[in-house]
């Protein structure tokens, strides 16, 4: 029986890379696979998400990790560190997973790895979560992110009904970091540019949804990002478009200026929850 209080250990998946495909210049896909996606479920979710570990470079260690024993034996700058990504889509039939990893050049830990990640290196995730898909009752649909929240909402506009109608919202650098996106004909995708400016500093994501027309009837509402963004929708959404809190999935994905583990940790606490 597990201890009041303590949290159940999740069965790390070890794959490996399969295939890195280059899909815009701030977007990297690894596909991984292996024996080890016989076990795991696609419960239909598209924001289905994933703790990932990756290995500080240089270490030799070898999957999977004994974390525990690993605290006790090396410095936390040796130790595996955790990231949280999307699942793009699931192709368990070829036991594969896809995962889109946003890069901007040597930041960060995981968007490296993703640019240099060769067939054969290993992939670790530890367990898979979600939930959120796409309402086919509804009566449109608002999805609205960043790049952070791009597969999410690519998969949920290729899960769609062909009948589907709405709009999603999507910020990014350029025209260049547009992807080529499936959506039902009655939901408009709209590119939205930063032009230059770094992520997480601009308002062009909560403009535009502050900007949109309202179309009468039930809507559910998809919108992830960065948090300054999301905390800004998130009264709007309420308050002035007096939607219920059932209505939508909203929260942060990223902070800016916040790595991860600073991040997590924050949004344990009152004043970091949205």
């Amino acid at each position: 029986m597990t201890a009041p209080g303590t949290r159940t250990r999740r069965p790390q998946i070890v794959l490996e890379v399969i295939e890195r495909v280059q899909l815009t210049p701030h977007m990297v896909r690894i596909v991984a696979g292996g024996p080890a996606l016989a076990d795991v479920e696609d419960k239909g979710h598209t924001d289905s998400y994933t703790k990932m570990l990756f290995l500080p470079p240089g270490s030799e260690l070898t999957p999977p990790y004994d974390l525990a024993a690993l605290r006790e034996q090396l410095p936390v700058e040796a130790l595996p560190s955790t990231r949280t990504y999307t699942i793009r889509r699931f192709d368990l039939a070829n036991q594969r997973v896809w995962i889109d990893f946003v890069v901007h050049g040597t930041t960060g830990v995981a968007g490296p790895w993703a640019a240099t990640a060769e067939p054969g290196d290993p992939v670790v995730l530890t367990g898979i979560g979600g939930g959120y898909a796409p309402d086919p009752q509804a009566d449109w649909h608002l999805l609205a992110g960043d790049e952070a929240a791009l597969p999410a909402i690519a998969a949920a506009l290729e899960a769609m009904p062909a009948d589907a109608r709405g709009v999603a919202l999507l910020e990014v650098d350029s025209a260049a970091d547009r992807l080529d996106l499936v959506a039902p004909d009655g939901v408009e995708v709209r590119w939205l540019h930063r032009d230059g400016a770094e992520a997480g500093t601009t308002t062009v994501l909560v403009d535009a949804v502050r900007a949109l027309d309202w179309p009468a009837g039930r809507v559910q509402v998809f919108a992830h990002g960065e948090r300054s963004a999301m905390k800004a929708l998130r009264p709007h959404l309420t308050d002035e478009r007096g939607l219920d809190r059932s209505a939508f999935s909203l929260s942060a994905y990223w902070a800016h200026g916040r790595g991860e583990d600073v991040f997590q940790s924050e949004k344990r606490e009152p004043v970091g929850q949205i």
